[in-house]
């Protein structure tokens, strides 16, 4: 290890690579204990994305690219009817 004028250790390039190569695997094991945490998207409130009960026009649910079938959705929180709608309604491509 180089000794600096002032005495402070300094790194070497092989010393800064090793930590970086423990640094890696200590890493990947948190995110396998948190996998919820480590990529979680936090779910809109019904109110917050004008959710309703009932289609509007030709858009709904169950034909929305967010719909997970039977009563749930990726974006909106709560149980989802197929004939909802709401403000982030996205067309499943076809």
């Amino acid at each position: 290890m180089a000794m600096s004028d002032r005495g402070r250790k300094q790194l070497s390039r092989r010393e800064l690579l090793a930590s970086g190569w423990v640094a890696v695997p200590v890493a990947a094991g948190i995110l396998a204990l948190y996998p919820a945490e480590a990529g979680a998207q936090q779910k809109m409130a019904q109110k917050l994305v004008q959710y309703q009960k009932t289609p509007k026009k030709d858009q709904k649910c169950s034909i929305c690219l967010h719909f997970v079938a039977p009563d749930s959705c990726k974006v909106v929180e709560g149980k989802i009817d197929p004939n909802g709608w709401c403000s982030l309604f996205a067309p499943k491509p076809k």
